[in-house]
């Protein structure tokens, strides 16, 4: 059975803490559903189809840094791995916690409560782009390094830097002034503040930047992988994903291209994969 602790420390007495706007955003629930829904699922489904390619055979121990409600921890479990769930918001942690075969607690993707070399695996699909400084990406990428084993696999997601200016052309809300104004501020230098729309603080990174930042915190980089490729931007996906047939062409039309240089930019999300030296 699947746990979760009671902890309430996210930090150490010499960082910082997690942003209150960051906490508050994901306080309100919406992130379970957000990628179990709609065109929302392409992210889902393409994040499945590449772990499912990179990560050690199961049984292996999965560190799921900053895993939210559990939505990826869910079926890695089923999928046979012993999970454990790291998050910095308790409603995040007492989701994951009833899954079964689950473990959940919280915690700081910079500061990890976690063993030295005690994972096979170790996943930050949501920390990296919360984490506006430079300085902190590399530390949870050094904490990420720290706590899987020696040749161990680490894998952290990120927002690219036009995902807004797409998505609002998309949207056809760019055209509005006051809209497009706002995205083209978050396209100079990749900060997003919470008045730049819905979303909460992140930044959006220039996909070469990530393999840099793997570096610097002592990683070795192995590749890039589009999630969902330029089909996100399309009119109908939401309609193509409900058919099983163009689902599966949708899914094989963006692997065709997840690791093209030219076109990671134009994916909303991208996974950068590396290892601890053996």
């Amino acid at each position: 059975m699947s746990s979760s602790s009671a902890a309430t420390e996210t930090t150490s007495p010499e960082l910082p803490a997690v942003r209150e706007e960051i906490l508050a955003y994901y306080a309100l629930g919406k992130e379970d559903a957000r990628i179990r829904q709609g065109s929302g699922r392409l992210e889902f489904w393409r994040t499945q189809d590449v772990l499912r390619r990179l990560l050690p055979a199961a049984p292996a121990r999965v560190l799921d840094v900053g895993g939210g409600s559990g939505v990826h921890a869910e079926w890695l479990a089923r999928d046979g791995y012993e999970v454990e769930l790291i998050d910095p918001v308790p409603l995040h942690v007492d989701q994951a916690g009833r899954l079964p075969g689950v473990t959940a607690r919280l915690g700081d993707a910079r500061a990890l409560p976690a063993d030295d070399a005690s994972y096979d695996a170790v996943l930050l699909l949501g920390p990296l782009y919360h984490l506006p400084e430079r300085p902190d990406r590399v530390r949870a990428l050094g904490e990420a390094l720290r706590a899987v084993r020696p040749g161990g696999l680490v894998v952290a997601a990120t927002i690219n830097r036009y995902t807004a200016l797409h998505g609002l052309l998309r949207q056809e809300l760019y055209f509005d002034p006051a809209q497009r104004a706002r995205t083209d501020d978050v396209s100079t230098h990749g900060r997003h503040g919470t008045d730049h729309g819905a979303f909460t603080t992140a930044y959006l990174a220039e996909p070469a930047e990530v393999p840099d930042e793997f570096s610097e915190a002592g990683l070795v980089p192995e590749g890039q992988y589009g999630l969902q490729g330029v089909a996100w931007l399309m009119g109908g996906v939401e309609e193509w994903l409900d058919d099983p047939e163009r689902r599966e062409a949708v899914m094989s039309a963006t692997r065709r291209i997840e690791s093209e240089p030219t076109l990671l930019g134009a994916s909303g999300h991208v996974l950068t994969a590396g290892r601890r030296r053996p």
